[in-house]
């Protein structure tokens, strides 16, 4: 499993707390930013200004990071008055560093963070609003999907464009299928359907589904199946939480039913499930989109991938984003600024190469092109877009979200009941809701 991907929100549950108090500006959050005054709008296509260096930071440090560079490498061949110099931390790493070289004047000009950290450092005033670069550029939610588009909204103020997606999907092994008595080119695709797969790999000895308790990809598993069986995770106003409700317990005894009744072992391991996966001792694993390309790794592999079966009363996928966002600066550079926002355009565009290293395209017009399509893999998953589902936009969510992580692996391991074990868990993330409040204001 590509670590990089790992990273993405479990090294961030923490990493929004007290670091990002050192970045308060004195302009705040809601500072405007036109990024090149009167000329806004034709600046975010083209640069023509002087000489500048942008400082472009991300955590791509896994597999996908050479197809950034690759990207960059090309940026910079075709913009010879924009030079993007691009430094990459492990993103745990990264989220902890990035405030503290703002406050003092050292951070980058152009990031990309997950969509779930962008409103913390919103509120902390380290990143700034990109409502002028929408604006440009006539973005409207349909250029994307409303769903991934929304996500970079805080308080009614745009602070992130969006560059991907990269969705949960349902991954099986055709072998191990085949050895189940199934047919290992129909997957299924709704509850009816995943028992009786189920049922008959077990007849055949075979543990087809393995549960694991770890946020990668228990929590992502357990997300989605709280959105199809009709819950949500937190109210509107992200101040109360409610994935103990009906719709959290019926998700989590799904998955520790399966447990119970042979169809997954007791204890999985991280990362068990895949590795299973790929030595034939398992037929089916929820995972992300990463997974494409470590299974392609496997020349003598034979499996597939699907969008995730429905087993509630409707479709819905967990999904995170990486977002791009500008890093508010000591000096105002409009130079600097009206280029990153070129930069962005620019990559964007240009994301068909992106979502060859593992994602779907956030830019709709990328994501149903031609070239697109012609990656199956991606295109498969890709095809859940308009039902995905996102952490509201509430600062400090990230660390919220470790009460629910905890839940879910108390529940798998059988140390709890799934309704006290979400219970407890919802307490715990109300009490860290009220925190934020205070924390980071309303």
């Amino acid at each position: 499993m590509n670590l990089s991907r790992r990273n993405l929100m479990g090294l961030g549950v923490g990493a929004g707390g007290a670091v990002l108090l050192s970045a308060c500006g004195d302009s705040g959050p809601n500072e405007k930013v036109t990024g090149g005054g009167q000329n806004a709008a034709p600046a975010a296509t083209a640069y023509t200004g002087p000489n500048v260096t942008l400082a472009f930071w991300n955590g791509f440090t896994g597999g996908d990071g050479p197809f950034m560079k690759k990207l960059v490498d090309q940026f910079n061949t075709e913009h010879p008055n924009i030079k993007v110099t691009m430094n990459t931390y492990q993103w745990a790493d990264y989220y902890q560093k990035t405030p503290a070289a703002v406050a003092t004047g050292n951070g980058p000009d152009v990031g990309v963070m997950h969509v779930d950290h962008v409103s913390t450092n919103a509120a902390r005033g380290v990143v700034l609003p990109l409502d002028d670069l929408a604006k440009a550029l006539n973005f409207k939610a349909e250029d994307f999907s409303p769903p991934v588009w929304n996500a970079g909204v805080y308080n009614n103020v745009r602070y992130a464009i969006p560059l991907d997606v990269h969705p949960l999907g349902f991954f099986y092994n055709k072998a191990v299928m085949e050895k189940g008595g199934l047919d290992p080119e129909k997957p299924p695709t709704n509850n009816d359907e995943y028992q009786a797969a189920l049922e008959s790999m077990k007849a055949k000895g075979i543990q087809g589904d393995w549960v694991t308790p770890f946020e990668f990809t228990g929590s992502m598993q357990f997300q989605s199946l709280l959105w199809q069986f009709g819950g949500d995770l937190f109210d509107d106003q992200g101040t109360k939480a409610l994935f103990a409700e009906q719709p959290g317990v019926q998700a989590l005894t799904w998955m520790t039913d399966h447990v119970k009744n042979g169809f997954s072992p007791k204890n999985v391991a991280q990362d068990a499930d895949i590795v299973a996966l790929r030595n034939g001792k398992n037929a089916f694993n929820w995972n992300g989109i990463w997974t494409i390309n470590t299974l392609k790794e496997d020349k003598n592999l034979e499996w597939g991938v699907a969008p995730l079966p429905q087993i509630g009363t409707q479709k819905a996928a967990w999904a995170g984003s990486h977002q791009f966002v500008q890093f508010k600066q000591k000096t105002k550079d409009d130079n600097k600024l009206t280029a990153g926002k070129v930069f962005i355009n620019w990559i964007s565009q240009h994301s068909i190469e992106w979502a060859r290293g593992g994602q779907v395209p956030a830019r709709a017009e990328i994501r149903n092109g031609a070239e697109f399509k012609a990656l199956p893999e991606q295109a498969a998953i890709g095809t859940q877009i308009d039902y995905l589902h996102f952490l509201p936009p509430k600062p400090g969510i990230a660390d919220v979200m470790a009460t629910m992580v905890t839940a879910i692996n108390e529940a798998v391991l059988g140390r709890k009941e799934p309704a006290k074990a979400l219970s407890d868990g919802a307490a715990k993330a109300n009490q860290l809701l009220e925190q934020n409040a205070k924390k980071y204001g309303s």
